[in-house]
Order: structure tokens, then sequence, then C-alpha cells
């Protein structure tokens, strides 16, 4: 099943906690968060933006987040990821942050699934999917010219996609780490 929240809505992060816990129901893991775009355009840039923010809010915390403004994990990187974290965190699940394409209307939504997601098909880019999870954020309308739309993306929507997205996967991630410290207690 697939989920979706508006930017704009004030309930979206408490949505994308519940749905990943939708998405993810097991109890006894640490999820592996992987941030994937680039700093170079803004459209591109929620991802980076997101695991900054997720660095800040679970720091000290047992939590594996890649893909942050000073170390991005742009589409290129994906290939060579999709091994590190294989061998790295072979029984933890990979949640994939990413920036999309979409229909005009659907410009500012938030979609959770529960399948991998293909970095750079919004540039018509053929590489490789990762993730278990994916979490995207439709930040242009999608057409031949992807690209340039992208670096015509506002910052203000990337940036309340991002927080949004952070605020969502940083409670799904404390939550779970209390419960498994309780059933760790039993």
């Amino acid at each position: 099943m697939d989920y979706s929240f508006n930017l704009y809505n004030s309930l979206a992060a408490d949505g994308v906690c519940i749905s990943l816990k939708k998405t993810l129901p097991e109890a006894n893991f640490t999820p592996i968060i992987l941030c994937i775009g680039s700093d170079l355009s803004v459209g591109d840039s929620l991802g980076p933006i997101t695991g900054t923010k997720l660095k800040e809010k679970l720091s000290g915390m047992n939590c594996f987040v890649y893909g942050t403004l000073s170390k991005p994990i742009t589409a290129h990187e994906v290939k060579y990821m999709n091994e590190f974290l294989r061998r790295t965190h072979p029984d933890c699940p990979v949640i994939a942050v990413d920036a999309a394409v979409g229909l005009a209307g659907d410009i500012g939504l938030i979609k959770i699934a529960k399948r991998a997601i293909k970095p750079g098909s919004g540039a018509n880019k053929k590489l490789s999917k990762v993730g278990d999870v994916s979490v995207m954020g439709i930040v242009a309308e999608r057409s031949v010219f992807n690209y340039s739309l992208f670096s015509a993306t506002r910052l203000n929507i990337i940036y309340r996609m991002s927080e949004i997205i952070a605020e969502g996967i940083s409670s799904f991630i404390l939550e779970n780490m209390r419960n498994c410290e309780v059933s760790a207690a039993f």
C-alpha cells in the first residue's frame, strides 16, 4: 500500500511516522536511512537536506544516515551503496529518501511505499533500484526537460518537505528504539 501526504497538512509528519510503522512493522531492528540527491540543484537537494536534519535529530543514537549536505549520495553513488549496505548492514531494512517528479497536481506530496526507489529517473537516468521502503517528495512536474525543472524548484518546498520527512522518520526510529528496549526488558 502507498501513502501520501501534502506538505501543507499539519499532520503530515505524523502520517509519515504511522505509514513507516505500517510498512516496516517489525520492532527489533534499526533501519538504515539513505538520502539521495545533490546540493548542486535545489530540486535534487531534498535527500541531502533531509539527511542533515536526521543526523541532527538522531545524534547520539545508534542509527545510520547516509547522504547529507556535507557528504551527499548522488544517483551515481547508489550502485556502490547497494553493495556497501548489503555488506555493512545485512539484516537492516533501508529507507531511501529522494526527490521525484510527477503530475502537476502532485507537487508537494510526500509518498511512502514498500518498494525500492529508482534514483535519477526524474533526470532520465538508468540506475539500479535501492532501498526496501521509498520516501519520495514530488518537487516538480514530469516533462521532457525534467532536469531544468529541478533547477526551477522553490527551496521553500524542498525545505518544508525535508522537515516533515525528517520529523516523521526520526519519530518512527525513536518509537521503534523504545519498543525494542521495552521488549528486551521482558
